[in-house]
Order: C-alpha cells, then structure tokens, then sequence
C-alpha cells in the first residue's frame, strides 16, 4: 500500500486505553484548572462515601478497595467544574454576546467558573448583573402572563434528585408537564422499550453481576471514553478469560486494548490488556440485522441438537415467542448478511459462544438507541436475553449505559412528560394540588414547538440544549422567538448565547462544593446506571458567594412565580431530608429515603426483573417482532449512500469539549475530521486528507456540512463518523424513532463528495 500523505494532527496513537497516557492526560487537566496542591484532595474524594459523585458518567461505584475511585475523564469532569478560572461581570462587560458567540465550544466553557446572576442587555448587547430577588420577581411575571404549556422545563442528567424533583414539582404546580430532557436525546428507547419488554424501563445488572458471568456482549457503546470506569470492571472480566464480543462499526482501543492505571504490573511493565475477545464491526443501522442473525442461528441450533433455549423460563415467564420465532424463521440469511455487513459464520459463532454460556449480560449504548427504530433495537436485546432466561439470576441481564451521572435518577423522580396516574396522585395527596394529566413534550416537542412559536418560554436545569439538538439551522434561531430564557449552570455555553426577548443566566453550586443552607450543610442524590441510589456532598468553597444551590434557585423561581403555591418551598430547601420525605411519600422504592443514604453506599431501587417478576399488562416478559432487517428500507436504493454516525471525542463529555484532541483515534488539536473506510474513499474517488463535503439526504431542505477532512479509518465499509455536536447539521429534527422520540444520530443517510481543488 502506498505511502499515506502526512495530514495535519492526525497520527498514529500505538498505546492502549488508559496506562501512562490516562494519567499524563489527568496531570494536565489539574495543570490546566487548577490549583496543584488542592486537586488531589479533591479527586481522592470523588465517588468516596463520604465525598461527593463525580459529575460525569453514571458507572457504579463498586466497593472502596482501592486508593482512588476516579479515572482520567472524571478527572476532567471535577477539574472543569472545580477550575480556579472565573468568568467575572468585568468580562460580560467587555465582551458582546455577538464577539462571545464567534468563540468555540472549548473556548466559552474554559473561561471558568460563572459568578454572578446575570441577565441579558438589548440596548448594549452584553450579560449584566442582576439581583437574585428582583430576576425571580421579573421570571414569575412573564410566567404568570403565559399559558403553562407555552413554558418548556428542560433538565440535565446532572441535576440532584433533590433539585429535579423540585423542578417537576414546580412544573406540575405551574400547570405543565412539557419536561424535555438529555434522556430524550440518548436513552429515551430504554425507558420506552424495556417496559414493555421487561415491566421497567431500566438496566437489571449489578456490579457483583459482571464478576459471575461467563459471556458479555457489548453492543454500541465506547466506554473508553463515555463510561470509562466501566473499563475497569471490563479489564477484570477480560483477566478472568470472560469471553467479551463487541459489535461497533468503529474499532474503539479501549475495546481492544486496556491498562488499568491502578494495576501496579501493567504500569511498571507497560503492558496491557486485551478486552474483546472477537469484534465485530456492524454496519451503522445493522444491529437489528446482527441481533436478529445471532437469534435466528440459536433456533436453528435449537432444532438441530435441541437444549438451546430455556424452554422451561420461556413457557413460565414469557408471551409472544411463536410470532417471534416466525418473524426470525421468515428472515433471510441474504438480508441479514446484506444488512449487518457481516457474515453468517460470524453470527454463528457468536450463537455458540452465547448457547455455550450460562449467565450473559449485554450491555448497550447509544449506538443502539441513537437511529429511528431505536426502540425496536433495544428490545431485541431484550429479546436475545429472554431466549435463555437471562434475567434473574447471577451473572446475567441487561446493562444500558447511561450517560449523565443522574440522567436515570431524574427519570425515577419525575423528570418525565408522560407521567403515571399513580405518581400524579401521590403528588395531589402529598402536596395539596392537582397536577396536570395531558402528556407534555419532549425534547424535539418542545424546539419544534418553539420553531412555529408556539412555546413561549425555555427554563434549562443545567445542559446545552440547542446545542445538543439536532439541526441548528432550524433550532438556533427558535431560541430568539422566545419571550424569556432562563439558564442555571456552572459555565458559560452556546445555548446562553442564543438570547431570547429577556434571557437570565444564573450561576450554581457544583457537585464539589459546599452547600450550606439554613438549616446546616446538605447532601444531595443521585442515582447511578445500576438503581444505586447515593450521598453526594461536596466540600470545596464555592467558586463565589454568590452562587446559589440548584434547589434553592429552583424554589426561588417557584415562590416567585406561584403567589398562591401549596408547596412550602422555604422548609423543603432549609434542609433537603424535608425534599426526601416528599420523595419517599410519592415515589416507589425510596421507603426510610433519608435513613439508607446515611450508610455508605446508598441503597438500591427494586428491580422486579431480577425476581422474575414482570411488571407489564400480561404479568409476563415479551417477546417482540421486529419487521425486516433495517431501519429505514426507504433510501437503501439511493444511489453512493453512507451512514454517518456522530461521535465524542475522548477529550469530550456530552457537549463539553476538555480539549481539541482524540488521542485513541489519532486525533490532535482538530475537530473538522470524517472517519472513512479506505474501500469507500476509493470509491468515492477520495485520499486520506482531501476535503469533502457532506450532505443528507432524507431531508426535504439541504443540510450539508462542507470542506471537512476524510481521513482514513478502521470503521465499517459503508459507514463514516464525524464529531458531535459539530455534525448535528447533518441530523434532521424529525429524523427520530417514532416510539421514542429520540434523534437518529448515529444512522444518518448521506453522500460524501469530495472538495475540487485548482
């Protein structure tokens, strides 16, 4: 093969996962933001019993055996939150929010810390200072002035338990259940599909789980990057000899390659270890095909030598396996193969592998949730653990990996637009108001509700919400329609910049610091991806004295809009154990709330599923039957389509951007990348670094992103990969699985041409 040209900042990274370069990554962090001597203290303090939880990923803590309970992306997340850098009024004063919005994403949050309330200027086009008391007083009169379903409520996953559960309750009171959210954006299918497969609408596997499974199978996630502790408890099944198989269109080095910064051997040796056992690369939007493959080579097995499937679990705990064993025996082998890019020796391998294996998790990201049968994919995994009774008992399950740390725990309090009639009643009962029943809006609901005006007004709870929508040639230019903004958050992001008729910016208390109330110091809640619900109190002094708790700029909002509330607001944020009580009163599982979080460790959430009991209308699991073999059969004959997928970076958490590299992937100091199969480019008539322009073609208006550089990948023919949020150009608004309503990121039709040069 010839000699590749040399293009800048892409080289090969020959290390593995985590190791040296992990622990070269978390010392610059600390040298970038902060303060050399304080930041250890700190981050030995992260996901401790009594320390505070680390805002970034949702991965479990397993027990405190080891010295530090943080890896290199936590390290980023505290240091980024506890940066010494401030962004003070001086600055707002100096800079337009027109100059601020020509900064990029990296450059607008590494300014630091927020200090002040602030509210926009019109007249001089910059954010001043505004006193807390007076800003409530002006929100509750536009609030008051606006019908309650022309208000969107939006959270992040970072939020407490404590302050989402105010927030709906705030909502609710107000009149609305409109409560876009971050799990619309990524793992709306879980909550969507597993319920209807399972009876609830979250994962099933504990921590002790991965130490007795003798198979785990990992479906569209990196967790390198995006859940990178779970790479430790990958590491120890791996040096177990547990058979791992990973179906990703990209081959990811965490998955291959790992080296756990506390293991003593590996470091001092530079060694490492191998995680996937086989990998296989998926076409983008093949997974159904691959599961369906996988599943129908296990009937076949089963009637060729018979003691396959679990008969007996199947004839006791679950309905609707003739239609679903018909709908596999119906699918060719041709359309599976043609579908998933793979063979059909590769799916029977993984079949054996599985029938051979007692106890199975699969764990799955948002490579399975992401496309426009989302839902439908996410049963299938449901349906692939069912075959084999693969649900409750050691060893086995589901594992979805959430993303945010408390992205779950906003789920369980209330952070809903489809509330149950029995939590809308507890909330009558506990608090003296009758919330509203009529269903609210999600998070594409709720922009394209602001695109033909008819939301009014957008309350975000941390996040980036513009930014991490689809299509911003539609969404940006929504948030100027809207007669008021209102943002709480530790930095300063796009969103805050995209004003409306009366924007407000209010600065709060991060995960790491010290939150004192009147009634003495509080904790907060949170709930990780495994139903573990915890303490987290932060210790640090707070980045300004003015900054105010979640909790408490909710209920400040809330007593100002709401003259004649039934909620006493005051009590509830003296001492957050009274927020507690009213969660134990009205959600399920949180009984003696306040008493389990004192131990250390917290306390786990029921799981019905691992009982074999299921909470669905049957009493029974379900079977599903999922139709064909691909997501959207429409445009397969359009003629030079690619699926393009969006990706974090690894110096990326969500929207936030640490830093413009992507060492695993041989990615420095640039973003303006597409990943490409070196098959395809030469079918396309492209070398590694020319310039191509890409464009979608399932939208009725151009949506293009131009003059990116291709460079050469190990991704799945047929499939490229671009960055999020930067490729979110590409994705259409209603481009998003029907039953969920979440975006098809990661499955976009597109053409890729490359850029005439003289």
């Amino acid at each position: 093969m010839a000699k590749l040209r040399d293009v800048p900042g892409i080289r090969p990274y020959e290390g593995p996962a985590g190791g040296w370069g992990a622990l070269r990554a978390t010392a610059q962090a600390i040298h970038d933001q902060m303060d050399s001597i304080e930041a250890p203290i700190t981050l030995l303090r992260t996901n401790q019993p009594t320390g505070f939880d680390c805002p970034g990923c949702a991965w479990p803590d397993k027990e405190h055996r080891s010295t530090f309970q943080f890896c290199e992306n936590g390290a980023k997340a505290v240091t980024w939150e506890a940066t010494t850098k401030r962004v003070l009024p001086e600055f707002f004063a100096s800079h337009t929010v027109s100059s601020l919005l020509k900064m990029t994403d990296y450059e607008l949050e590494d300014m630091g810390r927020l200090t002040h309330p602030l509210v926009y200027d019109r007249a001089t086009d910059t954010y001043r200072p505004v006193e807390w008391e007076d800003a409530f007083a002006r929100i509750g009169e536009i609030l008051r002035a606006l019908k309650p379903d022309q208000v969107e409520f939006y959270t992040s996953g970072r939020a407490s338990n404590e302050a989402a559960y105010l927030y709906q309750l705030f909502a609710r009171e107000y009149g609305t259940n409109n409560f876009p959210d971050c799990s619309n954006m990524c793992h709306e299918p879980t909550s969507v599909g597993l319920p209807l497969s399972i009876g609830i609408g979250k994962g099933t596997v504990s921590l002790d789980d991965f130490d007795s499974a003798e198979l785990i199978i990992a479906i569209g996630h990196n967790p390198g990057t995006n859940h990178p502790r779970m790479m430790g408890t990958l590491h120890e099944a791996a040096r177990r000899n547990v058979p791992i198989i990973v179906f990703n269109p990209l081959r990811e080095r965490a998955l291959e390659r790992f080296a756990d910064p506390q293991s003593m051997l590996e470091m001092a040796t530079f060694g490492s270890t191998r995680i996937a056992s086989t990998y296989f690369q998926v076409d983008a939007g093949g997974d159904a095909a691959a599961l369906k493959g996988v599943m129908k080579a296990l009937l076949q097995m089963e009637a060729e030598q018979g003691d396959v499937l679990d008969r007996e679990f199947i004839a006791a705990h679950t309905e609707g396996f003739d239609a679903f064993a018909a709908d596999l025996e119906a699918t060719s082998w041709e359309d599976i193969e043609k579908a998933s890019g793979l063979t059909r020796e590769d799916l029977d391998h993984v079949a054996v592998a599985y029938a051979k294996s007692n106890a199975t998790i699969v764990s799955y990201g948002m490579g399975v949730t992401q496309h426009n049968k989302g839902t439908a994919n996410v049963r299938l995994i449901a349906d692939l653990l069912l075959m084999r009774g693969n649900f409750g008992k050691p060893g086995a399950g589901i594992c979805p990996l959430r993303g945010h740390s408390n992205v779950q725990g906003n789920r369980t309090v209330g952070i809903t637009e489809k509330p149950s009639e029995e939590f809308l009643k507890l909330i009558e009962i506990a608090c003296g108001f009758t919330p509203p029943s009529e269903h609210g809006h999600d998070a594409v609901q709720a922009m394209q509700a602001m695109i033909d005006g008819s939301s009014k007004a957008l309350l975000c709870l941390g996040g980036n919400f513009a930014v991490a929508l689809p299509d911003p040639e539609q969404s940006f230019p929504a948030m100027s329609k809207l007669d008021l903004a209102v943002h709480i958050g530790t930095k300063l992001n796009r969103t805050h910049l995209l004003v409306a008729k009366e924007t407000y910016l209010f600065p709060c208390l991060g995960r790491t610091e010290l939150d004192v109330q009147t009634g003495g110091r509080q904790s907060v809640t949170v709930e990780d991806s495994m139903s573990m619900v915890h303490a987290s109190s932060g210790k640090l002094t707070p980045a300004s004295e003015f900054l105010r708790s979640e909790p408490a700029i909710v209920a400040g909002i809330a007593r100002a809009t709401l003259p004649n509330t039934k909620v006493p607001w005051m009590e509830l944020i003296a001492d957050y154990d009274k927020i507690r009580d009213l969660i134990e009163q009205t959600v399920s599982g949180f009984e003696d709330f306040n008493a389990r979080i004192r131990v250390p460790g917290g306390f786990r959430l029921p799981l019905p599923p691992t009982e074999r009991q299921w909470h669905t209308p049957t009493g029974k699991a379900m079977f599903s039957v999922y139709s064909g073999v691909k997501e959207d059969a429409d445009v397969l004959g359009a003629e030079n389509v690619l699926r393009l997928i969006t990706i974090r970076s690894h110096d990326q958490y969500n929207t936030t951007i640490y830093a413009m590299d992507d060492r695993y992937r041989g990615v420095f100091g640039r973003r303006d990348v597409l990943f490409m199969n070196q098959d395809d480019m030469a079918e396309h008539g492209i070398e590694h670094g020319d310039l191509v322009d890409i464009e979608t073609i399932t939208s009725g208006r151009p949506l293009k992103l131009k003059n990116i550089t291709a460079i050469i990948y190990n991704i799945a023919k047929g499939s490229v990969a671009a960055y999020y949020p930067e490729a979110n150009v590409l994705v259409p608004l209603d481009y998003i699985d029907k039953e969920s309503g979440t975006p098809s990121y990661k499955s976009v039709p597109v053409r890729v041409e490359r850029v005439a040069t003289n």
